[in-house]
């Protein structure tokens, strides 16, 4: 078996490797997005936070990783430019999680990251081969480069801060 090295992403981060590896993150309303070529041994994970960089805002390198539109396209082309082609880049999409809000008839950021993530991998011609997202608890991902499997752990119901001060603002 082969050794793996570990890295953990932090919010607006993203990772491409090379050797077997595993990357992880914890996600909330952000996006996990997993990209494997088996082919070529490649593995990445973006971590973006928001679905788009507002118009007029200046795209530093740095700035790119934390927008998922850019984010995803920007990991598309790095794995072209190692030779990767698109039908055979195997893309996951996890997190977009709704922990911050409580109205079920509004727009969260966790479901605009989702969209957002579709509408991109659509118009790229990447095919996403698995989905978990939305809810209302965030998850742990582990994400292993080289056997392409997720292993993903909910994290427990928050029972306390804004959800415990929604509830007892609605007297429930």
């Amino acid at each position: 078996m082969a050794v793996r090295h570990e890295f953990t992403l932090q919010p607006g981060e993203s990772r491409l490797v090379r050797t077997p590896s595993v990357l992880k993150t914890v996600l909330g309303s952000c996006a996990g997005v997993t990209f494997r070529v088996q082919r070529l041994g490649l593995g990445a994970m973006c971590h973006p936070m928001l679905p788009t960089i507002r118009p007029g805002r200046e795209s530093s390198e740095t700035v790119l990783t934390r927008y998922v539109d850019l984010a995803l396209k920007g990991m598309i082309h790095r794995l072209e430019k190692l030779g990767a082609q698109r039908g055979e880049i195997e893309v996951k999409l996890f997190g977009c999680c709704d922990v911050l809000d409580f109205d079920v008839n509004r727009i969260t950021v966790g479901r605009m990251n989702a969209e957002m993530a579709m509408k991109v991998l659509s118009e790229e011609g990447v095919v996403l081969a698995a989905r978990q997202t939305g809810g209302p608890v965030g998850m742990y991902i582990y994400f292993t480069t080289d056997s392409g499997e997720v292993l993903l752990r909910r994290l427990a119901p928050l029972e306390t801060g804004l959800r415990k001060e929604a509830k007892l603002a609605d007297g429930r």
